[in-house]
């Protein structure tokens, strides 16, 4: 057993998958036992009864730049040790046998205990994946450091270019993945430590630096409130697309004309604009990339819509499309909440605007359109007029909702 499930069961944590290298063996070895073949780089099987990934032991030869540049070889004479010595981390480098006894050529045990994300050997320059793998893992295991050694190989390797070889794929798989984890600044922050963040996010790196108003931000710089952003939405436990739009909701303020700072006059549709690029670029999934571009243009009038009458309030469940996709409403509103409580003081502040919205869209849905849109016809009114009934009802079910304003938490 090696990798992932060998490390976790050291460090106390579940064992979620398990994998396994085989020695001495072959190809058609495997095939003749009942496994059956799966891999396409190099020869990878699944077990006939547990269905688990069973490896050949192999090493790797670099043959080009990125992260397809690679020569495998599989053989009976590849060693154990061997197999470990091309893998990322020590941590993810130790071996396990079925009497449980760990082999360990490489100090994983030792930095496990040390807490130390460290390389295993200079074969971590070939692979410029294992700069997100790395910085992934940070996010994860949030007390644990970069070796300093470790944090230089990655520096030498983004100014050799290899990190803009990386393919889109598998940035947005590492990204969307390192979203995921207990701690997601430590991701962005290891990333910005050896200059890869610029190469790969430019939108986010040029947040740090940028300052915002005080009374509004404590915490003042942009890069810092955006990180305090993210680490909320781990908090509060927000799914994927969530986290990406607490991610990309204030990229425009990394382009604000120097004159104007530190107010941002128009800057959520820049940021629609950039993260449109991002996620072309990235080709992020379209669940992802449609939410994060209602936060980015709507989180200022979510924040403010505790001043808005029934009407705006109307507006602005429309522009949002809150009506037919009410899940995505609301998780714009807790990227919304992320974003108020990602702020230097504010973390445990209430943020009323996300149950009352929640509450204004249950009053719109039981506005009965159809019964409306029926007895509209009947009086002969047409498209553009059926439409504007139904608006005004539901208008009126909000305006009957705001005496309830008080219960809400917030004022018409």
């Amino acid at each position: 057993m090696v990798g992932g499930a060998v490390r976790d069961r050291l460090l106390g944590l579940p064992v979620q998958d398990r994998d396994w290298v085989v020695v001495g063996a072959t190809p058609e070895a495997m095939l003749a036992a009942g496994y059956t073949a799966v891999g396409k780089d190099f020869p990878v099987f699944l077990h006939p009864k547990t269905h688990e990934e069973y490896a050949l032991a192999r090493t790797e030869r670099k043959t080009a730049r990125g992260y397809h540049g690679f020569e495998f070889r599989t053989a009976p004479d590849v060693t154990l040790e061997q197999d470990l010595q091309r893998r990322d981390l020590t941590i993810n480098a130790i071996a396990e046998d079925e009497t449980g006894r760990l082999v360990d050529p490489y100090g994983g045990v030792q930095d496990l205990q040390a807490k130390v994300l460290r390389h295993v050997s200079d074969a971590f320059v070939e692979d410029p994946v294992r700069i997100l793998r790395l910085a992934r893992f940070a996010a994860r295991f949030v007390d644990f450091s970069v070796a300093a050694e470790t944090l230089m190989l990655m520096r030498h390797m983004v100014e050799q270019g290899e990190v803009d070889a990386l393919v889109p794929e598998r940035v947005w798989q590492e990204l969307s993945r390192g979203l995921m984890e207990a701690r997601p600044s430590r991701m962005f922050e290891v990333l910005r430590s050896c200059g890869a963040l610029v190469r790969i996010l430019p939108e986010v790196d040029r947040l740090w630096g940028v300052p915002q108003r005080a009374e509004y931000h404590p915490e003042v710089d942009t890069g810092m409130h955006l990180m305090m952003v993210l680490d909320m939405s781990a908090r509060l436990q927000a799914n994927l697309p969530t986290r990406f739009a607490c991610l990309c909701h204030d990229l425009g303020k990394g382009t604000t004309p120097e004159e104007l700072l530190p107010r941002h006059l128009g800057h959520e549709a820049r940021s629609v604009d950039l993260l449109r690029e991002l996620c072309q670029r990235l080709r992020v999934p379209n669940d992802c990339r449609e939410l994060a571009e209602v936060v980015a243009r709507e989180h200022g009038n979510i924040h403010r819509s505790g001043d808005m009458r029934a009407a705006a309030l109307v507006r602005l469940l429309e522009r949002c499309d809150g009506l037919r996709k009410p899940s995505r409403f609301a998780d714009a509103l807790l990227a919304c909440e992320c974003d108020a409580r990602g702020r230097l003081g504010l973390e445990h502040d209430a943020y009323a605007p996300r149950p009352r919205l929640l509450r204004v869209l249950q009053a719109v849905q039981s506005v009965p359109t159809a019964e409306l849109a029926e007895a509209a016809v009947a009086r002969g009114l047409k498209g553009p007029q059926i439409a504007q009934v139904i608006h005004q009802a539901r208008v009126e079910a909000v305006a009957t909702l705001m005496g309830e304003a008080q219960e809400l938490g917030g004022g018409s």
